[in-house]
């Protein structure tokens, strides 16, 4: 039932100031929604299960779509033999590297050269080899078996320790070497180290991870005569539509995505599959829609990963901790194709602590393994491994508290960005002080140094560690079109994919608070090209901070043709009239007013649109959010159990735009730092076959309730940012799951006296390095 329009306004609203045409809006001041825990306005729809994901979707008379993956990592096809799979009744369409399909252009996932869609030479295991549209999925999967491949086995690499060796096997025909190593450079590291009082230095490897977000990857492809449409589980409509239309060769204005809602990404679902245009050309192929979604496995093998890194580090410090300076190197590989290997893994060396001699070197190389994709803060959770444990070591000797040595090289600008360009704010010097009083550190170790003392076999630790995050800002384009209809209602037009983080509940916020409307009465448009506004993909921590500054900017729009009407019909001057919430009042005298809903003017217009812009951010700023994390273990010395008994999460990520939504994003954060550190690894037969051998939910070991912490608490250093845009928000997302890992390795460390230099941590490893150290380190 919908409700009376005086219902609509929250009771008592006190709006934001209304701004003049052209002039900047004021910063918020005391909210009356922003901040508040607000459910998601589409939660009925999610747990009722009617919101309709692009998984869901069956179309009159649809086709099943199924890939048939090369099983080998790296082969020649010498012959497809597709007859007997044509043969199967209920069998509409075959593809292969043989059909003229295959010559479509193919941009591999990262900036490679235009590659086939079907190639004749397989460089990784998953890549596909053929494809079929059957009436049934069980018959597309019969198809796909009867396939008969005559496939030429190549030699492979399958660990990109390997990939420099002389005796390696070549991924490419020009070697292994993605290029040349990538040195980055400031100041005299060799002086530096000469000032330091202390040096540590150690390597360090986190192993790969594999992406499994909760729905699979895929799509649904539709034609209606040369207009295509495609229903897909993205992060970005818009960036599907571009693939789709460059490999087709249409125009943008003839395909059109959907994406309403999506069960998960982490940053594999940024960018088209191959699947995507598959899905396409079948569909074209026998005129009828056609659903290809892959199972779990092909995911696995072919959807993105977190490439693993093999780091090294050196790091010095004068006696009162300031640092002097890094070395840091890494070496890692995207995979079999070019990107991503490295990329950003220095970034946490480089720019989170004060530190005027640096010098890092990465060294990208290809393997004969699934392509990287990104994967929530790509590449800094890696480098943070070191980085945190080294700072670690550093405090020991020095003997200085782990967060006093932080504390003493605390940056205000960014080294690592050309120009050194100060931080619109920082918050760092924040979450290690207040996180570190919240969590009752230095009590907290205490404690445990005081139960290991008469403990035997069980043991407890206590560990901390930082983090900064490279986006923190939005950028344009951004465009959202809000209409506020004659009843007093809203409807937000926005094509930002809200990829399970709240994002549509966000921007309802925004508007409630510059209207005074109820959030809960907003409806929004879901991600669709064809009628939403151009959007960059939701990723990188970048969708609240660069979407909020839009609705913004076009709520105050219909504010102020609210009040052009208003004064006109009241008979007032124009700069005599203020909104407050569904009201108009006149200044001078406020018994003058009247509902917006009463207004003649807009009755008769019917509709008032909004057409609101993301402006650039500041011109030599940087915008960062800075994190801090706290952790406390216990470990069984007998069987290598590991529990964790709490997380704290302190975060500086500008202001808290919805405190459900933001703790629901620091819980989530931190148990995908946990699988990094204690249960996931992509497994590789090396040696035999190069094949994937844990490719399911049973073998590829994900945190389960019983791995994550028994209590993780959320703490917001609430810094508004409002020098980086108008509603004073950071990225959140990624932070959160920076530091998880080496928090709980410094955590590790803390209990039994031996660090963990490679992960995961789990029972073998944390008995092999017991039994490495004598028995145990304390």
């Amino acid at each position: 039932m919908v409700k009376e329009s005086k219902d609509y306004y929250l009771e008592g609203a006190s709006v934001p100031e209304t701004p003049l045409p052209g002039e900047p809006p004021k910063p918020w001041g005391a909210t009356a929604v922003m901040g508040k825990r607000l459910p998601r306005v589409d939660a009925y729809e999610r747990v009722s299960g009617s919101a309709v994901y692009p998984s869901d979707v069956n179309l009159p008379n649809m086709l099943y779509g199924a890939i048939l993956y090369s099983p080998h990592p790296h082969v020649r096809i010498l012959k497809v033999d597709i007859s007997e799979a044509e043969k199967i009744p209920g069998v509409h369409a075959v593809i292969s590297s043989d059909s003229k399909e295959a010559n479509l252009p193919w941009r591999n996932a990262h900036s490679g050269p235009a590659d086939k869609l079907f190639e004749k030479i397989i460089r990784y295991e998953g890549d596909v080899v053929a494809a079929v549209a059957a009436e049934t999925p069980y018959l597309a999967s019969d198809a796909v078996r009867a396939i008969k491949v005559e496939y030429e086995i190549l030699p492979f690499v399958a660990d990109e320790r390997l990939a420099l060796a002389a005796e390696a096997a070549k991924v490419t025909p020009k070697g292994n070497l993605v290029a040349e190593p990538e040195v980055y450079q400031r100041g005299d590291t060799e002086a530096g180290f000469a000032q330091a009082a202390k040096v540590v230095e150690h390597s360090y490897r986190t192993e790969c991870e594999l992406h499994t977000p909760m729905e699979l990857h895929g799509a649904v492809a539709k034609w209606d005569k040369d207009a295509l449409t495609i229903w897909e589980s993205t992060q970005g409509v818009f960036a599907i539509q571009s693939t789709a239309a460059d490999v087709l060769s249409m125009p943008l204005s003839k395909v059109r995505v959907i994406g309403n809602y999506m069960g998960g990404g982490f940053g594999s679902k940024l960018q088209a599959g191959k699947y995507t245009v598959i899905a396409a050309v079948l569909a074209r192929m026998t005129a009828r829609p056609v659903k290809l979604f892959l199972t779990r496995e092909e995911t696995y093998l072919s959807m993105g990963n977190r490439p693993a890194s093999n780091m090294s580090i050196k790091i010095g410090a004068k006696a009162d901790g300031t640092l002097t300076a890094i070395d840091f190197t890494v070496l890692g590989s995207g995979g079999p194709y070019p990107g991503s290997g490295t990329g950003l893994v220095n970034y946490q060396a480089s720019d989170l602590y004060l530190c005027p001699n640096f010098k890092s070197k990465a060294t990208d190389v290809y393997m004969n393994a699934g392509p990287a994709r990104p994967f929530r803060a790509p590449g800094l959770p890696q480098g943070a491994w070191a980085v945190e444990q080294a700072m670690d070591e550093l405090a020991i000797a020095l003997n200085l508290d782990p967060i006093d040595l932080r504390l003493k090289n605390i940056p205000t600008f960014s080294q690592a960005r050309p120009g050194n360009p100060p931080y619109t704010s920082t918050g760092l010097k924040e979450c290690l002080v207040e996180g570190a009083k919240a969590f009752k550190w230095k009590e907290s170790r205490e404690a445990a140094e005081a139960f290991n003392r008469t403990s035997k076999h069980i043991k407890r630790g206590v560990g901390m560690a930082a983090a900064i995050w490279i986006v923190g800002g939005g950028r344009p384009p951004s465009t959202i079109i809000l209409k506020l209809y004659a009843d007093g209602s809203i409807n937000l037009n926005m094509g930002a994919s809200d990829i399970g983080t709240g994002t549509k509940t966000i921007m309802a916020m925004v508007v409630a608070e510059e209207l005074g409307i109820d959030p809960a009465l907003i409806q929004i448009e879901n991600a669709d090209t064809g009628t939403t506004q151009y959007a960059t993909p939701s990723g990188g921590s970048k969708t609240v901070p660069t979407e909020s500054p839009a609705v913004r900017d076009a709520a105050i729009k219909v504010k102020q043709q609210i009040l052009d009407l208003a004064a006109k019909e009241m008979q007032l001057p124009r700069d005599d009239v203020i909104y407050k919430g569904g009201t108009v009042v006149s200044k001078t005298d406020p018994a003058k007013q009247k509902r917006i809903v009463d207004l003649g003017s807009l009755k008769r217009q019917g509709v008032i649109v909004g057409v609101g812009y993301r402006g650039p951010n500041p011109e030599g700023k940087a915008i960062t959010p800075f994190a801090a994390q706290f952790c406390e273990v216990e470990i069984d010395t007998r069987t290598g159990e590991l529990k964790i008994l709490r997380f704290l999460g302190a975060n500086d990520s500008g202001r808290v735009m919805d405190r459900l939504t933001y703790d629901n994003q620091v819980h989530g954060g931190i148990t995908m730092g946990i699988g990094l550190a204690t249960t996931e690894k992509r497994v590789l037969d090396v040696n035999q076959t190069g094949k994937l051998l844990n490719r399911n939910w049973h073998d590829y070991k994900l945190p389960t309730a019983l791995d994550v912490a028994m209590a993780t608490d959320s703490l917001p250093i609430e810094m508004p940012d409002n020098e980086a845009n108008t509603t004073g928000a950071k990225g959140l997302g990624e932070p959160v799951t920076i530091p998880t890992a080496p928090a709980l390795a410094n955590a590790a460390f803390h209990a039994l006296g031996v660090r963990f230099y490679d992960t995961p941590i789990n029972p073998p490893t944390i008995l092999a390095r017991l039994a490495s150290a004598g028995g145990g380190g304390k």
